[in-house]
């Protein structure tokens, strides 16, 4: 890859990374009594990624299963995106997910989906990334 003022020239080179982050999955790969009050969770979830959304240029989309929530939501803004499964059901975050990348992904060809949800891996278009749910729960505690 060229380096330098001619990497502007490249449209992958100058793409924003997206992340796009299923929140369900990442809490889930925690062993710490989430599935107590899992809305909860998701708030101190959201607020994690919020302290890394800080700290990066990339954009974040985090994504959960259920009806929108103001504490969860809350975490939102700048370069992170808080969204909503759209219905209730089997795989609907997931269905989101994948609306999400093919929505968003020819303007950020450098898109990672964090999940370890292998169904949902097999629905993402070739040459997006993955990231395993628990090493990126993992990697947000060193923030």
């Amino acid at each position: 890859m060229t380096e330098g003022p001619a990497m502007i020239d490249d449209p992958v080179s100058a793409a924003v990374p997206l992340w796009v982050i299923d929140g369900n999955n990442v809490m889930g790969s925690a062993a710490d009594g989430w599935w107590n009050d899992p809305a909860a969770a998701a708030a101190r979830l959201a607020e994690r990624v919020g302290r890394w959304a800080r700290s990066t240029d990339a954009s974040l989309v985090l994504v959960f299963d259920g009806a929108p929530n103001d504490a969860i939501s809350a975490a939102a803004g700048g370069n992170l995106e808080v969204l909503f499964a759209r219905r209730k059901g089997r795989d609907a975050a997931d269905d989101r997910i994948v609306e999400e990348v093919a929505a968003r992904y020819a303007e950020h060809p450098q898109t990672t989906v964090v999940t370890s949800d292998r169904g949902l891996i097999a629905r993402l278009p070739p040459g997006v990334i993955t990231a395993g749910a628990g090493r990126f729960l993992r990697s947000l505690t060193e923030l």
